[in-house]
């Protein structure tokens, strides 16, 4: 009998054991999926950590996945589908104030990374007027870019026509059977439009009114404060990324290649030499940035209630830790 129940009692406590343990064994084994919008350039931030070895290297177990446009992406890391998203600083303000449990963690890219496309006859802003505008998505980074353009030209924005006209591809299309007249794009998908005798009416990353953080990494803020050093792992595999993008060419342009799907070396050649000089190192966010482009979203919804509060939208103080402990500096040292 008390055989029986001494079996009986190692048995349960090896349930109890098992129990214990198993909640452990599935967060050591969680991966945790990183966002990326589309195949533009500027996606290179998300792209590199994992093809360098770099989210291994600093224990973090990631994948990235691919959620087209920064709607999308928000959307999923409410849903919890995802845990961090790259997306434009407009499209999370957004959401923050509609009360969605974000918070922008990190930064890679502080303005436009965009040239306006237009037909060969529209040569001014001016002769904008009358004409039709296609962007990806309502509320968009490519819906602020051009409209922050046509506010810097003095072009009304009731005197166009803006639409979604679908991804970047499909926009390239639909100039070539002038279904519109403009859009904004970026590397590589501005030498396509080039090649079908599209031209560039401006560079937005050199226009003033520019200053606008169009890669900030974003996560629901309940995750960073439940996990912060998962969270640091990751800022260091995307500050690492990001920072051999930058300083090491032939890594830079490997990670173009693979994304890209290109052979064609002087596309590679001339999307790397763009964004090799716009990403940002530290991967912080310019807090100039956010609050032209909190003030931009004042101004597009009248009476809207926008908190110009940045603290309510921007918390670094994982990357404030990293540089107290120098390693920002160690990865510049060392590079």
């Amino acid at each position: 009998m008390r055989s029986k129940a001494l079996q009986m009692f190692n048995r349960c406590l090896c349930i109890v054991f098992f129990l214990l343990i198993l909640p452990v064994k599935l967060l050591a084994e969680e991966q945790y999926l990183v966002a990326y919008a589309g195949f533009g350039g500027f996606q290179a931030p998300v792209w590199a950590p994992k093809d360098l070895g770099l989210m291994a290297k600093y224990g973090f177990n990631g994948d990235v996945i691919l959620v087209s446009g920064s709607v999308r992406q928000i959307q999923a890391l409410q849903g919890g589908s995802i845990h961090f998203a790259q997306v434009d600083a407009a499209t999370a303000i957004t959401a923050i104030n509609q009360g969605a449990d974000l918070v922008m963690i990190s930064g890679s890219l502080n303005s436009f990374p965009y040239s306006f496309m237009v037909q060969k006859e529209i040569r001014k802003p001016e002769d904008l007027i009358g004409k039709k505008i296609g962007i990806l998505a309502v509320g968009g980074a490519t819906e602020t870019a051009t409209i922050l353009a046509l506010k810097a030209w003095n072009v009304p924005r009731q005197s166009v026509t803006i639409f979604p006209a679908g991804d970047p591809v499909a926009r390239i299309v639909a100039l070539s059977t002038k279904a519109i007249d403009a859009t904004v794009l970026s590397y590589p998908d501005i030498n396509d439009a080039v090649r079908i005798g599209m031209h560039a009416l401006a560079d937005m990353s050199e226009m003033k009114e520019a200053s606008f953080p169009m890669n900030v990494m974003v996560a629901r803020r309940s995750f960073v404060e439940r996990n912060r050093e998962t969270v640091k792992r990751f800022q260091q595999a995307y500050a690492e990324g990001t920072y051999a993008f930058i300083n090491n060419k032939d890594k830079g342009l490997s990670v173009l290649a693979k994304w890209l799907r290109s052979k064609n070396s002087k596309t590679l050649d001339e999307t790397y030499q763009y964004f090799a000089r716009k990403f940002s190192f530290p991967t912080r966010v310019s807090q100039a940035g956010l609050r032209n482009t909190l003030e931009l979203l004042s101004q597009r919804t009248p009476g809207a209630k926008i908190d110009m509060n940045i603290s309510r939208y921007l918390d670094e103080s994982t990357l404030d830790e990293l540089e107290r402990e120098g390693f920002f500096k160690k990865l510049a040292t060392k590079g």
